[in-house]
């Protein structure tokens, strides 16, 4: 029985990989673009895999991997949000209660 690999498991994994990596190392919003993103594609993926009768695709371990790393990204986006925020609000309230504004 021949198998093919199953379409969007490896793009869930880059788009996972890519999410934390520039999540981690440029800047939060495009991690979590890049999280959404691959949590579509290993979502359609395992759709794909679960609708197949004959098991005639493999990769599905890419796509559940994708979608694990996709929510790491995403987590991370989301505590570099939290603590810009952070980050800008007290630099707001340094310049407020320095008396100069």
């Amino acid at each position: 029985m021949n198998t093919q690999p199953l379409p969007g498991a490896s793009n869930a994994l880059t788009f996972g990989i890519l999410s934390i990596v520039l999540t981690i190392f440029c800047c939060g919003p495009f991690g979590a673009i890049f999280s959404f993103i691959g949590l579509s594609s290993a979502k359609k993926a395992e759709n794909i895999f679960n609708t197949d009768m004959n098991n005639s695709y493999s990769g599905y371990e890419n796509a559940k991997t994708g979608r694990i790393l996709s929510y790491i990204g995403l987590g991370l986006a989301l505590i570099y949000l939290i603590f810009t925020i952070i980050y800008f609000g007290a630099i707001v309230a340094l310049i407020m209660s320095s008396g100069e504004f």
